[in-house]
Parts: C-alpha cells; sequence; structure tokens
C-alpha cells in the first residue's frame, strides 16, 4: 500500500509542473493594471512628512510662508501648514496628488529653507530630480579649536564671500556656512567637487591654490558635459 502511494502523490506535480511549462511556453498575457494613486498607497491613509522649525529660523519662516505655501499647495498638491504648539512644519498628501515621490521633495525643499537655502535655491529641489543637500561640520575634516576655527570659517568665506560664491558659480551649487556647519545643494558630481575645495580651504590651503584646482577640474566637467 505505501508503495502505491508514493507514485499517487509524485503524480500531481509532474502534472501541474507540466501545466506550468505549457502555460510559460504559450506565453499567456499578463493582466495590466493602472498605476496607483498616492491616495490609494497604504490602505487609502494618507501620508505624512514633519519638518523641525529651528528657533532662529522662525521670522525668516513667517516673512517667506507664502513662497513656502503656494509652491507646495498648489503646484505639487500636497497639503501644508504650520503647527505652532509642536514647532514644526506639516507636509501630507491630498486625493489628487499626481505622485507620492512629491511629499519626499517638498519636504526635502522646507528642509533646505530650514537650513539656511534662499527660496529660489530651494525650490529647485521641487523642480528637479538629481539635487540633493549634504551637509557636514569643520570637525568632521580637522579638530580646530579658538582662532584657528575663526580662521578656517574666514577661509571658507573669503572677503566679502568672495571664495564662497567662486566655489558656488565654478561648481554650479550653492552653499551655506551656519557657524562650523556647512550645507551644499546641487547635484552628486558637484557637491564633491565643492566639497573637495571647501576641506581643502579648512585644512590651511590658500584661496588661490584652490582657484586653479576648481578651474581644471571645472574644465573636466564641461568635456563630461
Amino acid at each position: 500500500m505505501e508503495v502505491d502511494r508514493v507514485p499517487a502523490a509524485a503524480a500531481p506535480k509532474e502534472s501541474s509542473s507540466g501545466a506550468m511549462a505549457v502555460d510559460a511556453a504559450g506565453g499567456v498575457e499578463k493582466p495590466l493594471f493602472d498605476a496607483l494613486m498616492p491616495s490609494e498607497m497604504g490602505g487609502g491613509r494618507p501620508q505624512y512628512r514633519k519638518v523641525q522649525v529651528p528657533p532662529h529660523r522662525f521670522a525668516p519662516l513667517k516673512k517667506a510662508w507664502l513662497e513656502i505655501y503656494t509652491p507646495v499647495f498648489e503646484h505639487m498638491k500636497v497639503d501644508i501648514r504650520m503647527n505652532l504648539k509642536a514647532k514644526r512644519v506639516e507636509l501630507k498628501t491630498r486625493q489628487d496628488t499626481p505622485d507620492v515621490s512629491n511629499l519626499q521633495k517638498c519636504a526635502d525643499f522646507v528642509h533646505a529653507f530650514m537650513l539656511g537655502f534662499d527660496i529660489p535655491d530651494a525650490v529647485a529641489l521641487l523642480r528637479l530630480d538629481d539635487l540633493y543637500v549634504d551637509s557636514f561640520e569643520i570637525k568632521d575634516v580637522k579638530t580646530l579649536r579658538g582662532e584657528h576655527k575663526s580662521r578656517a570659517i574666514g577661509r571658507l568665506s573669503g572677503k566679502g564671500g568672495k571664495t564662497k560664491y567662486a566655489i558656488e558659480n565654478s561648481t554650479r551649487t550653492r552653499i551655506v556656512i551656519a557657524d562650523t556647519k556647512i550645507h551644499i545643494l546641487g547635484s552628486f558630481v558637484n557637491i564633491k567637487v565643492a566639497r573637495d575645495s571647501l576641506c581643502s580651504l579648512i585644512l590651511g590651503s590658500p584661496a588661490g591654490k584652490v582657484y586653479s584646482k576648481l578651474r581644471a577640474v571645472s574644465a573636466r566637467l564641461a568635456e563630461r558635459y
């Protein structure tokens, strides 16, 4: 009896595998489904993002609120509000939000403004896909204290911001120097070039040497693109 049961159990497996092979060989058409709307993802529940507001950015946020609100609400179709009690900006998808990635783009846009970037520069995060914000501190490059740290910050900015503007224009990035923290907005390759230049300045390289290296790198980037 046991010998008879083994082939009987194995027989259906062979037949089912044979049927699958026929289906695969026959080229059965796969069903096509429309893309899910953001409102239908996550069980139909709206998705949220929260961006904390630092104390020193309250006044600029209040002054530029309409410039932040308009592109987020009207163009990206994402709800936005200021939570005064929790001191943060809250974002939420709507029924008519065209793409779920719009929520994260809006969160990155608001976060970039909180870091100190101007509205016209930060809006580029909404329009382009390959832009990022990279942040690091002077102590990540070299441990400096007292006047040494002050001189390093001075080298990064230059007289009247000359050095910072030169790096921004040659690498097509935007740089914010907030005390010992440095934030760079741009594409991945351009951020790397700008960060290398800033690190050289922190380590003590004179501005002239950094300018000459930037010229060479910018020429190579122009040839590549």
